[in-house]
């Protein structure tokens, strides 16, 4: 961007894919589903067709997440054209984990100022409680389900983005 550009970033919001139902193990190690692989890799796709490919990736630690990123990544090289550019920054973040909106906030603002799209990976409640605070006008009553996509906008630097920042521009339910 030049000096006189206004910069726009993009936050991309995901909920990660269908994962296995809970058993006796620790929830943080849930794997992803046949049908949440394939879901993943339709986010990736999907992503890559919008141009939305990120500079900055934040992901949850668990398991599910991961696998989810995973996916989305392989759906975005495997897309036609491939992805413009060199590879995300991925930060695995485990205080994504059961996430609070705030926190989820609290770790996009520590986001570079230069990367111009982010994409975060997380969990509900907390992934759609974040996207209504940064656009409550037009977020999903119902919340995000698995491999929704919100795509919010901001001219605001990420360490500067507040509650009601960053509207919603797009959306998209992944389905492979």
């Amino acid at each position: 961007m030049t000096d006189g550009e206004a910069e726009t970033r993009t936050l991309v919001l995901l909920r990660h894919a269908k994962a296995e139902q809970p058993t006796t193990g620790p929830d943080v190690e849930r794997r992803l589903t046949a049908r949440g692989h394939a879901d993943a890799a339709a986010a990736g796709a999907w992503l890559a067709r919008q141009g939305l490919l990120p500079d900055v990736v934040i992901c949850s630690a668990a398991r599910r997440t991961r696998q989810t990123w995973h996916d989305v990544a392989l759906g975005m090289t495997g897309s036609e054209g491939g992805p413009a550019g060199t590879a995300p920054v991925v930060r695995y973040a485990a205080a994504a984990y059961e996430a609070h909106p705030d926190d989820l906030l609290n770790l996009v603002r520590t986001v570079e100022p230069e990367a111009g799209t982010v994409l975060l990976v997380a969990h509900n409640p907390g992934v759609s409680l974040l996207s209504a605070l940064l656009d409550p006008d037009r977020a999903d009553r119902e919340g995000l389900r698995t491999s929704d996509l919100v795509v919010h906008r901001t001219a605001a630097p990420w360490a500067q983005l507040t509650p009601g920042g960053a509207p919603i521009v797009d959306r998209h339910t992944a389905r492979g």
